[in-house]
């Protein structure tokens, strides 16, 4: 894996025209590792299971990235949430885009990628992390709701608490 990990160069390979810049997929990943499997003896494979937030009820994606050489294996997880109000979707492609993101970093994770700036390369890193970081934050409980708003009344700021929980329009209202 090590070798692997310190060898593997996953190019990214898609544009977004919106965001001016290029990004990896999963595709991409597997695409670069497929070379390295042979030839030393392992495997790649990857297993999906939809969990269901007990406290948001937020369906999530759990991408799970195994690397075995048959005897051993090491995995790495991702959790992606999938978001059932993204417009212009169907709910099939909406599971669809969660499950991409949870593959791509459950192998970045395995493989050691990061979505950093490439130093040489001009390219910026897809801001994909941050929507996956929004996305997995906590709904706020009833008893964190009243510390937040006797916060905001004292002078405190709204983005504070939002960059810690998951709020509602109407939280954030309130």
């Amino acid at each position: 894996l090590a070798v692997i990990q310190t060898k593997l160069k996953a190019k990214k390979s898609s544009y977004n025209s919106f965001g001016k810049y290029y990004f990896r997929k999963s595709e991409d990943i597997l695409e670069a590792i497929k070379p390295f499997l042979v030839k030393h003896g392992v495997t790649v494979t990857i297993n999906e299971e939809l969990m269901i937030n007990d406290f948001t009820q937020v369906p999530m994606m759990k991408s799970t990235a195994t690397f075995s050489d048959g005897e051993n294996a090491i995995h790495a997880t991702a959790l992606v949430g999938v978001d059932l109000n993204q417009k212009g979707m169907q709910t099939a492609q909406q599971f669809g885009a969660a499950s991409t993101y949870g593959k791509k970093y459950a192998l970045g994770n395995l493989l050691l990628i990061d979505d950093t700036e490439d130093a040489d390369s001009g390219q910026k890193p897809s801001g994909a992390i941050d929507k996956i970081k929004a996305a997995a934050k906590p709904a706020i409980t009833a008893d964190q709701m009243k510390k937040a708003e006797e916060y905001v009344s004292a002078g405190g700021e709204i983005k504070a608490i939002a960059s810690k929980y998951k709020l509602t329009s109407v939280q954030e209202n309130k």
